[in-house]
């Protein structure tokens, strides 16, 4: 059976959203668990508060947690104006707060900055607001995927939880895409 062009299409599209986390899974001989696009307006709660914005990440999962956040790299490939990384945040209690993949246009930042990121001196919303960088956030698309083995180890949940994510885009003041990120949350309890 083959595939029907709007499939084709559908396919194509969700590979270009996935793309980060696509590398990671095809560098480990690993597939993708199947994600569900969904709107944001049926995400539930409290994972619309921590997806469904046009913020950073980090800051509104260092809220949410009332916790300063850290980052643990998984794997990374870096070359002279590009990063990828596959990672987990966690809270201070080293509990996770997020997996997720991410690539990164190096060239929009100033050394310092560059280095921070490369050497993976904290996450990159952290960053991003500790010094300041101008820049929008622009969520491409939300989802629900069930735990593969790979992602309930990295988020400390049972194969097959349903988890919620996004994907997202972080755009320079002139309007260029530097990052896209696709971000997965544990089961959250509500925070008040």
């Amino acid at each position: 059976m083959h595939a029907t062009p709007d499939q084709a299409a559908a396919d194509a599209q969700a590979l270009d959203l996935l793309m980060p986390l696509q590398f990671f899974y095809l560098r480990e001989g690993r597939l993708v668990p199947p994600v569900e696009f969904i709107d944001g307006s049926v995400m539930p709660e409290p994972y619309a508060r921590l997806l469904v914005h046009q913020s950073d990440m980090t800051p509104n999962l260092r809220d949410f947690h009332r916790s300063e956040i850290s980052l643990v790299v998984l794997d990374h490939e870096v070359s002279t104006d590009y990063l990828m990384r596959a990672v987990v945040l966690n809270d201070a209690d080293d509990n996770p707060v997020e997996f997720g993949a991410i690539g990164i246009r190096l060239e929009v930042f100033n050394e310092s900055l560059r280095k921070q990121i490369v050497g993976a001196a904290g996450p990159l919303g952290g960053l991003l607001e500790q010094h300041r960088f101008p820049h929008s956030s622009s969520p491409k698309a939300y989802f629900r995927v069930n735990a593969d083995q790979y992602i309930s180890e990295q988020l400390q949940c049972p194969i097959g939880t349903v988890l919620y994510g996004r994907c997202n885009a972080l755009l320079a003041k002139d309007g260029l895409t530097f990052a896209d990120i696709v971000e997965i949350l544990p089961p959250q309890r509500s925070n008040g």
